[in-house]
């Protein structure tokens, strides 16, 4: 049959040939065809396919081979389908089809295939086909990684297809390929070959001014090595002055586009290590406006690891069906995200580490303490887009592992409470406010604010991102916002001040308080009084019993009292304590358990 191509999307697809092949018999392939695909990590499949599979990697040119009996009309054009169309692909899927998506369509204009990227269940080649035609074509690089990432097809034409490839050797392809096929299928190649080839494309021009050769490659080429290397790699050289060289580029190297580029050949030819390092380098010196912050994290990181966390780096590009609909206010989603699982860039970190912690536990690695410095992404009602930069703490199973002592407890709020204190005490934030707070995925928190602007808050992961991520025990979650918490670390560096000679004394009190107040309501209180010198105020026992009252309970704390100047006596102390029992009284109403 006499076969007619027609290109209607000439920018997508600027070169298009084919050639029918009658004849022919499928079968399996040599062995020593075979053996060649296998060594490359082919699986061989039959005659056919395996030559245009050997081609392909041969080449770096994609080929098709069409079943010719199955092409209504005799024709073959190349267009775009309306879209919503569906199309059966290879894998017997039905896709639905975007009105970007470049098909090689029959003489009914019906699809065949998604052009540089995937067959037709119904055009393909089968046991049973005995005339083929084969394509060979050239198509638009952006086109098709559109088209293959919006369907999620990376087959080995595609990944060819957009890195761009050499449009001058499709019909020199297409003969070896028909060759190959006639002899090893026993076809016949039926006629000449098919070429639309509407618009020709000319060879890109670039011109090289020597001392842009010398500033860039950091070495003086002779004028006769640089023609020498050009021509050798297939550049015609069109002008070779005393100040430049002006060369037309070789169909072969579609990515030389700009004089770096011709520079970048000229050095991988004559070799890197050619070039001489300089005797003497001048550099001027950079200051660091924020090194303080970078001293802050690696400070922070050294601790958590010292405590026995692991940090870990999660990806900022994650899954959309992990975010509720109102995280996904204000989130940035990609417009060509790489797969469909990698579809948005978090707006926050919970659930990328919560992948690492279901893939640990799915390991039996029961017992983690994991800390990542990250970022969240943002969009603002005004169309802004920002970052937040992160440390995220997650922790799970027991404190440490067991022992022949005993076994060690499990992690709640108040070891990631613990953690987080420590951190603020390491990078020398002393005045801080704890509160409960409340937060739709982890419930009851607690919130760290510095000057009334939040900058921590912790808690327990709830039970619906748990079971999303099938994880089957306890996991606590604390949300640092760094870069707000650095920017109330002060930048004057350490200082350091003479240890007191005198000794702290520490004395104890227990008060009754209401079940309902929490033991941030007596250092409220205490913060009020502003005692110089009280060091240190800690609760370390809470006791409840009917004896004390009905809903009562008892807050037992130590304080801990020191003049850096001189030692304290009883009278004095006896008074500050005097001030503490008639604040909580008057606060808190508490009495004082005798």
């Amino acid at each position: 049959p006499v076969f007619s191509v027609k290109i209607e999307n000439t920018h997508a697809c600027k070169r298009y040939c084919g050639v029918s092949i009658t004849g022919i018999s499928v079968k399996p392939s040599p062995q020593w065809l075979q053996d060649r695909l296998r060594a490359i990590g082919q699986r061989p499949i039959n005659n056919i396919v395996d030559i245009t599979n050997f081609i392909l990697h041969d080449s770096g040119q994609p080929l098709h081979a069409f079943d010719a009996q199955k092409i209504a009309g005799n024709a073959v054009i190349v267009k775009n389908l309306p879209a919503g169309t569906s199309f059966k692909t290879l894998d017997g899927k039905d896709r639905s089809l975007h009105a970007e998506d470049l098909m090689i369509c029959d003489g009914n204009e019906k699809g065949m295939c998604i052009a540089g990227v995937f067959g037709g269940a119904e055009s393909g080649v089968t046991a049973n086909t005995t005339d083929i035609f084969l394509e060979s074509a050239w198509f638009n690089p952006i086109d098709i990684r559109k088209t293959s990432f919006k369907h999620g097809l990376r087959t080995d034409a595609a990944t060819r297809f957009e890195k761009n490839i050499d449009i001058s050797n499709t019909v020199n392809v297409l003969k070896r390929a028909a060759l190959l096929i006639a002899e090893l299928a026993g076809g016949e190649i039926a006629g000449d070959i098919i070429e639309v080839y509407p618009n020709p494309k000319n060879k890109t021009e670039i011109t090289v001014k020597y001392h842009y050769l010398k500033k860039l490659s950091g070495k003086n080429y002779h004028p006769d090595t640089v023609r020498k290397i050009l021509v050798s790699l297939g550049f015609e050289v069109m002008k070779d002055g005393i100040d430049d060289v002006r060369v037309l580029v070789p169909f072969s190297k579609p990515d030389v586009e700009l004089p770096a580029d011709v520079v970048e050949e000229i050095m991988r030819i004559d070799g890197l290590d050619n070039v001489e390092i300089p005797g003497s380098i001048t550099i001027s010196p950079s200051m660091e406006a924020d090194g303080h912050k970078q001293v802050v994290t690696e400070k922070t990181a050294a601790y958590l690891a010292g405590l026995g966390f692991n940090e870990i780096l999660t990806n900022s590009i994650t899954n959309k069906a992990y975010y509720d609909q109102d995280d996904l206010q204000g989130a940035v989603t990609l417009l060509n995200n790489l797969s469909a699982d990698h579809n948005i860039m978090r707006p926050s970190m919970m659930e990328t580490g919560l992948e690492a912690v279901a893939y640990n536990l799915n390991r039996k690695n029961n017992d983690i303490r994991f800390f990542d410095f990250g970022k969240t992404y943002h969009v603002s009602e005004g169309g802004e887009y920002f970052e937040k930069k992160k440390l995220c703490l997650y922790i799970s199973g027991n404190i440490a592992a067991d022992s022949w002592k005993g076994k060690s407890p499990a992690v709640d709020l108040y070891y990631i409470k613990g953690v987080m204190a420590r951190i603020l005490q390491l990078i020398g934030i002393q005045k801080f406010n704890w509160e409960a707070g409340s937060d739709a995925r982890l419930g009851t928190t607690l919130v760290v604010k510095i000057n009334g602007q939040p900058v921590m808050a912790a808690g327990a992961v709830g039970n619906k991102d748990l079971n999303r991520f099938d994880i089957r025990q306890p996991v606590f979650y604390a949300d640092i916002e760094w870069d707000q918490l650095i920017s109330f670390v002060a930048k004057d560096g350490v200082r350091f001040r003479e240890l007191p000679k005198q000794l702290p004394v520490q004395r104890d009190l227990a008060v009754v308080v209401d079940k309902g107040v929490e033991y941030g309501a007596l250092e409220q209180s205490v913060k009020k009084l502003k005692l110089q010198k009280l060091q240190r105020m800690q609760l370390f026992d809470v006791f409840e019993n009917e004896k004390l009252g009905k809903d009562k309970k008892s807050l037992a704390v130590n304080f801990m009292f020191l003049d850096e100047q001189k030692t304290l006596t009883d009278p004095e102390i006896d008074e500050m304590m005097q001030q503490l029992i008639t604040a909580f009284s008057k606060d808190l109403q508490a009495e004082i358990r005798r």
